[in-house]
Formats: structure tokens, C-alpha cells, sequence
């Protein structure tokens, strides 16, 4: 069986009709004082929803689940080959990129080519340490090849920066998808932030902590954990649709789905922003085909937030 993609419509199946119910989480000191325990706990949450997810026939084949964190400044740091800016001046991209060395090479090229064309500056890459060994034989057909794209901010303050990581990785993933003809099963950027950092995957509950190295490290802190375990009712499950997504973790069932898709979509016109500005245009189609209902509202309150 392959989960890279949903199947066509056929018979009394269409992928319009998917949906999920699932189990999400999280913690925060309220102070907002960075630690380890934070990471720890939250990946303790994690393990203790592995019963709102699922498992294929494979046992070490999950459905999908991850955890979000504050970009850990000091770990980051001391793992990367090259000099930072001060915290808040980069961002970090976390990228899904497909094995095939040549189709890599092609999305690394057009990420490099619209940062640069949206003014941002590129200051280095760093490969993702992970542990494939204790996924399914069908999860790791379809494992992508993980790496962090760091960005310096050029923009006068966050809050831009973190509009303009928005629009970049819009139009990166519309060009990657026109150009290359790759979909999010080959291709997908989990997060683009100077603020977060997500960690997701095709992964079990428990898996999300070994198969991501870095989440071992005491040095990796946040203030905030948040964490989803994926429970497809009417879904595929897919390394791209795996949660918490950017902004949320939701538990699908959005019934009235295709009517929001369809309205946000004819709002395109008569929609503006003042802190947008001509970058509104660019970062259409907003909501993509193909994804679950959760994607969908997480595309739609990038936007709004």
C-alpha cells in the first residue's frame, strides 16, 4: 500500500469527504520560562494520546504525529557550522524535501532563488539528525529527507518578518508544485518561522522523541509544547498531513468544509491588508486541494492571523 498521496475519486470514495478526529495537547510554563522539562512533558503528553491514533497493519506504521516548540536560540547555535544573527533576526525553515537527489537539488534552488527575490538573505542549511529504525517498512518508503533552511531577517522588525516567512513560503510552494510538478507528498514545509519550530511526522506517538534527535538534547528548551497524535477516520495518512500544523492541532470533522474552501476562495478579490499589502496577491491559491479539513483551517487562520 502506498500513503503518498490520497487516491482518485472512484466508486462511493472521494477525497473531498476526508476528515479526521484525533488527540492534541500542550503545555506552557506561564511565565514563559524556557526549559527541557517543557519538551520532555510535552512528548510525555504525547505518548499518553497514543490511543487517539491509529496503526496500519505494520504496528510501526502510525498515522502521523509531532509536537510544536519555541526556536531553541542556544541549541541552534551551538549545532549549526555557521554564525546566527541576534534571536528574533532569522527564521527557521523546516523542510520535507524529496529523496531523489536530483528532485532535492531542484526545490532547494527555487527555495534559495525566492528568498533571495523577496529580499531575505540565506545564511545556511543544516540537516535534520534523525532515526529511521524503529518506523515501518512502509513508512520509510515514503520518508522524506528533513532539513532546516535558516533566513536573516531583512525586514524593519518580527512581526514583518514573520508576514513576509508566510508569503515566501507561499509562493515556494506553489512554484515547487507548478514548476517540478511535486505535491506535498514529495514536497512540504512543516513550519517557516523566527518564532516556532515543528518536528512532525508519519510517526506513532512515542516514535516522535527517537526518531527526532534532537528533542533528546538538554539544550533544546521552550516555554511551549504543543502535540497531536493523528487518528485518520476518513483519511490517508501521509508525512505532510501529520499535526500539529503551523498555527493549530485540530481534531478534523469539519463538515461543512467545502462551502469555507469555497468562500474563502471567492473572497480573493475583495480581500485587503494594510500590513500585507501587494504581498496579499502572491500568496494565492490560498487554501490547497487535496488536504485535510485541519490543513484547510490551518491555511485559512495564517491569513487571518
Amino acid at each position: 500500500m502506498n500513503h503518498s498521496a490520497l487516491p482518485p475519486k472512484q466508486g462511493l470514495y472521494d477525497p473531498q469527504n476526508e476528515h479526521d478526529a484525533c488527540g492534541v495537547g500542550f503545555i506552557v510554563h506561564i511565565k514563559g520560562q524556557k526549559n527541557h522539562a517543557i519538551i520532555e512533558q510535552g512528548l510525555e503528553i504525547l505518548k499518553n494520546l497514543t490511543h487517539r491514533g491509529a496503526v496500519g497493519a505494520d504496528p510501526l506504521a502510525g498515522d502521523g504525529a509531532g509536537i510544536l516548540i519555541q526556536i531553541p536560540d542556544s541549541f541552534i547555535r551551538a549545532e549549526c557550522k555557521f554564525t546566527l544573527p541576534p534571536v528574533n533576526k532569522y527564521g527557521i525553515g523546516m523542510v520535507f524535501l524529496p529523496r531523489i537527489a536530483e528532485n532535492r537539488t531542484a526545490c532547494e534552488n527555487i527555495i534559495t532563488k525566492i528568498i533571495i527575490a523577496e529580499g531575505q538573505s540565506i545564511i545556511g542549511w543544516r540537516d535534520v539528525p534523525t532515526s529511521n529504525a524503529g518506523l515501518g517498512e512502509d513508512v520509510k518508503a515514503i520518508e522524506p529527507v528533513v532539513r532546516q533552511i535558516f533566513i536573516q531577517n531583512n525586514c524593519a522588525d518580527q512581526d514583518s518578518f514573520e508576514r513576509k516567512l508566510f508569503v515566501i513560503r507561499k509562493i515556494i510552494e506553489h512554484a515547487v508544485e507548478n514548476e517540478l510538478k511535486l505535491d506535498k507528498a514529495h514536497f512540504y514545509i512543516p513550519s517557516f518561522s523566527s518564532r516556532t519550530l515543528l518536528y512532525k511526522g508519519m510517526l506513532l506517538a512515542g516514535q516522535v522523541g527517537d526518531y527526532y534527535l534532537d528533542l533528546q538534547d538538554k539544550r533544546m528548551v521552550s516555554a511551549l509544547a504543543l502535540v497531536h497524535q493523528r487518528f485518520s477516520t476518513n483519511t490517508f495518512p501521509t508525512w505532510d498531513l501529520a499535526q500539529p500544523f503551523r498555527m493549530i492541532c485540530h481534531n478534523g470533522e469539519i463538515n461543512t468544509l467545502r462551502g469555507n474552501v469555497n468562500w474563502m476562495a471567492a473572497r480573493r478579490h475583495s480581500m485587503a491588508s494594510e500590513l500585507l499589502g501587494d504581498d496579499l496577491a502572491k500568496i494565492w491559491p490560498l487554501i490547497d486541494e487535496g488536504q485535510s479539513d485541519s490543513a484547510c483551517f490551518d491555511n485559512a487562520l495564517e491569513l487571518l492571523v
